[in-house]
């Protein structure tokens, strides 16, 4: 893993994707190598971050009892264990506290906190939640209660109630930590522990023991990041291409078990932290035991990591059965709702721990923001997720919503938020919310074209291409990986594989040919007209190039976005 240096820029391809991502000549070699020596900002430029410093660094000399209260998801879970890991290194061993998903719902309960106090801690830091936690932090301070929150999500102009509140989203942040607004939770936890360490450093704390290794770390923050979604530029960036360094020395136990789990082969790629870990960790917090994402990655004992791995891996697959049975009748009901800007789906009986990753479903499928929310089966009342596209804010419109008294609680950020909500407010909240945001997502649907970074015959497709393409990485929401047109070429087999994804082999004037999947397309208009409507007819295809690393010699593959006829 590197800080500085790196390679330099010698391809003409790579320097053109750095380009066309927005990237300035004079700022190309630093984002071909994102390093944290690169990206890193100072710690101390974000509010109260040296106050929760001082307090952790108060805490740790005393020995006092430190509970970090996490989420449930895969942000909440790596920032909880991030922060566990490096006080385990500074000699206390901090106890934990993650609330379970349908009993307690989202972020910090003031009945649990002062629960936590009552049972010894003395200081409680919580992570990726606690930003519009008022009632919450307002029980734990009138109780006397430490709290820390270091959070990314959006905030109201007033703050609640805490000791410190670190959170690059506050309405009062200066420029520069305002820029960083895009880190997930860990990574606001990351830059917590750097300022921590250079705290205690201050205080002589390492003259007689070693400074914990922080790099170290920076596979949790890598797979937070990406399993949150975050956009992946700046220090995201430096963040997970340095992490992904970490992960594949596999040094943390659990995530050692968890990629085995995955049945990987190989070190992960930002992908496989977006598609195979990240999954199986969220499963815990929406299906199953909310606790386990973090006891995983923060266990030394590789027996227990690897009950735990194959005990995700197994709710996770119990998740998909779930989650396609509420996205069935969650998309029967779009057929009602196809003038409004944003579908509102509700259901009685739906799980609340999968109606997240149906309400993205939906916004994949109709190129339009959704909100699906589990209503409950006895007083109607719902638990609502919801999924955006670039140019919708959809958090700030959740959290206006609140204040407008349409919701009981709720919060998020541009691209994902979450609601509670009384049943007699639903149909009231869905007009509220297209009238609000009709505007702005005709804008970005209209600016919703697919770009290209280049076009080549089949035989340009090789794996060398792919690995050069590779270089600008990694990709992500916010840098998205190249797509390449291919072409002209005609279909030499086509399929249904799965569930509704395309399979395909395609084959070029130039004799050359290759294989392609378009996932969850079966029944789209283009998955319709390559399965049905091709045969005889030349066309391009356009997708993100991959490398099927399956058989004995490597190739390499087209996973297909869009189509378009040649003739």
């Amino acid at each position: 893993m590197e800080i500085g240096g790196g390679a330099s820029l010698d391809h003409d391809i790579v320097t053109q994707i750095l380009r066309a991502r927005g990237v300035e000549d004079s700022d190309l070699e630093r984002n071909l190598n994102p390093t944290l020596r690169g990206f890193l900002p100072d710690p101390a430029e974000f509010r109260d971050m040296g106050s929760a410093a001082g307090r952790i660094a108060q805490a740790i000399i005393a020995e006092e009892k430190i509970t970090i209260y996490g989420d449930y998801d895969v942000d909440g879970a790596t920032s909880s264990a991030l922060l566990i890991l490096l006080l385990r290194d500074l000699g206390i061993e901090a106890e934990y506290y993650i609330p379970d998903r349908l009993l307690e719902g989202y972020g910090p309960s003031g009945e649990a906190l002062v629960k936590i106090s009552e049972g010894g801690s003395s200081l409680i830091v919580t992570v990726d939640c606690g930003a519009m936690a008022f009632d919450a932090l307002e029980q734990a301070n009138d109780a006397g209660v430490d709290v820390i929150v270091v959070d990314h999500h959006k905030c109201a102009a007033e703050l609640p109630k805490a000791l410190a509140m670190v959170n690059p989203n506050r309405l009062d942040e200066n420029d520069e930590a305002a820029s960083h607004g895009h880190l997930a939770a860990v990574g606001v936890a990351f830059l917590l522990a750097i300022e921590l360490v250079r705290t205690l450093r201050a205080q002589s704390f390492f003259e007689t023991r070693d400074e914990p290794n922080l790099l170290r770390l920076l596979d949790l923050v890598a797979l937070g990041t990406v399993a949150d979604v975050a956009a992946l530029h700046g220090l995201n960036r430096a963040f997970v291409a340095q992490g992904l360094k970490v992960m594949a020395k596999r040094e943390n136990v659990g995530m050692s078990a968890l990629i085995d789990a995955s049945r990987l082969k190989r070190a992960p790629q930002c992908s496989d932290l977006g598609f195979a870990l990240g999954p199986r960790i969220n499963a815990g917090g929406r299906v199953g035991e909310s606790t386990l994402g973090v006891r995983l990655l923060t266990t030394q004992d590789a027996e227990e990591a690897r009950e735990i791995a194959q005990q995700l891996s197994a709710l996770n697959e119990e998740r998909r059965l779930i989650e396609a049975s509420v996205q069935e009748e969650a998309e029967a009901q779009l057929t009602k709702q196809h003038n409004r800007a944003i579908p509102v789906l509700a259901g009685k009986g739906w799980h609340p721990g999968v109606i997240g990753i149906v309400a993205g479903r939906i916004k994949e499928k109709i190129g339009k923001p959704a909100i699906v929310i589990a209503l409950d089966e006895e007083n109607g009342d719902g638990k609502g997720s919801g999924r955006s596209i670039s140019g919708v804010d959809l958090g700030a419109a959740i959290i206006a919503a609140r204040e407008e008294g349409l919701l009981v609680a709720g919060g998020g950020h541009a691209m994902a938020a979450g609601l509670t909500i009384e049943a007699a407010r639903l149909d009231q909240f869905a007009e509220w919310l297209d009238n609000r945001l009709a505007a702005q997502v005709t804008k970005a649907s209209a600016n919703q074209e697919t770009t290209l970074d280049l076009a080549v015959a089949p035989g340009g497709l090789t794996p060398d291409l792919v690995h050069q393409l590779d270089a600008g990485g990694p990709y992500g929401v916010g840098w998205p990986g190249p797509r390449v047109a291919v072409g002209p070429v005609r279909l030499v087999k086509c399929d249904i594989v799965g569930t509704d994804h395309v399979r395909l082999i395609a084959s070029g004037d130039d004799g050359r040919s290759f294989k392609g999947i378009a996932f969850r397309a079966a029944e789209s208009a283009m998955g319709q007209a390559l399965l049905h409507g091709s045969r005889g007819r030349k066309l391009w295809l356009v997708g993100r190039t991959k490398i099927d690393d399956w058989g004995s010699r490597l190739q390499a593959e087209l996973h297909v976005e869009d189509a378009a006829w040649a003739d």
